[in-house]
């Protein structure tokens, strides 16, 4: 693995005026554990957004010299980018929305996978359910560390399809995954015909946004659906080494589960296939999937298939194979 690096980012001049104290109270993360298993580390106080930074880094080259962006000793390369505060997240229907410092775990993790399985529909799927069990692994393995029990009898994670996370029913978190072209770095950059050019055309970038609710109280949460961690784990560590614990156990998971899916991918799928069934809290409800094209289906959430899309049951009996679209669970 290579060196880490750190780096630190003062509040941007141009945070809105109705945020700046917000901003200016924000500091960028310590996270020792995490820069101890990534290959590189950017922590800000505050930035536009973290999966902006980790797309701009990849298309920059950031993963460094082509040679090294294949996996070493069983690893896929590995750059977290963390912020205290994100000036440009939105809540629901677009609104402007400003947490707090501390209130958020806002990390974006970046890594490099072959083109052929990162644009295959029926493996691709799989990426971003990879990284929302890494997501849950490492919130269990994070409040472990920490000895923090809940509040009731238990406060179960759970993942909504395709990309959110649930605890004890309601909305703590949210993944994005994105793919990015990637960035010629050194001397593969000045010569068109080199192999290494050929090998990194055969790679594109991945990010995987993590957001997570926190210690956002119960007033400012921005959605009636939505929960916070404090809300069911008043022992958490602080927040900061709370969130330096939970990124550093995402890094290892999803490197692990990432090269897997890489060297065996049939396995793999199957592997995330059965724990998805078992931690899904959309299956067996009724749904409303909203398409890109605008049609809704209503329905019961029937199966997460093998290529990880969804089906659906409407209420004529009709079932409906969902591959992208936004899934909300209806009220019973």
């Amino acid at each position: 693995m290579t060196t880490s690096k750190h780096t630190n980012s003062e509040t941007e001049p141009d945070t809105p005026p109705d945020a700046a104290g917000v901003a200016t109270s924000a500091l960028p993360p310590a996270m020792p554990r995490t820069a101890a298993v990534a290959d590189r580390i950017e922590t800000f106080a505050v930035v536009d957004s973290t999966n902006v930074r980790a797309r701009h880094l990849l298309s920059e080259g950031a993963l460094g010299a082509l040679e090294e962006l294949s996996p070493q000793n069983g690893e896929e390369p590995m750059i977290v980018v963390a912020a205290d505060l994100q000036r440009s997240g939105h809540g629901r229907l677009g609104r402007f929305w400003f947490g707090r410092p501390g209130d958020s775990f806002m990390v974006s993790f970046a890594t490099a996978l072959p083109r052929a399985l990162a644009t295959d529909p029926g493996v691709n799927g799989w990426v971003q359910m990879a990284a929302g069990i890494a997501a849950i692994d490492a919130l269990r393995d994070a409040l472990g560390e920490c000895g923090a029990s809940t509040s009731g009898e238990s406060a179960p994670f759970q993942l909504k399809w395709p990309n959110d996370i649930f605890c004890d029913g309601h909305k703590l978190g949210g993944i994005l995954c994105e793919l990015v072209p990637l960035g010629k770095h050194g001397a593969a950059a000045d010569s068109a015909d080199s192999a290494d050019v050929a090998d990194a055309d055969d790679l594109v970038g991945v990010v995987v946004g993590v957001g997570i609710n926190l210690r956002v109280p119960a007033d400012r949460l921005p959605t009636a659906q939505s929960t916070s961690l404090q809300l069911h784990y008043p022992g958490l560590a602080p927040t900061g080494p709370l969130r330096d614990d939970i990124a550093a156990a995402m890094v290892t998971s999803l490197r692990e589960s990432l090269h897997r899916l890489c060297e065996a991918p049939r396995e793999q799928m199957e592997q995330l296939h059965t724990r998805v069934l078992e931690e899904s809290y959309t299956l067996g409800r009724r749904v409303e999937v909203k398409l890109a094209d605008g049609g809704i289906i209503r329905g019961e959430a029937l199966s997460v298939n093998a290529d990880a899309s969804l089906t659906v049951r409407d209420a004529e009996g009709a079932t409906h194979v969902v591959s992208t679209g936004d899934v909300g669970v209806l009220p019973v």
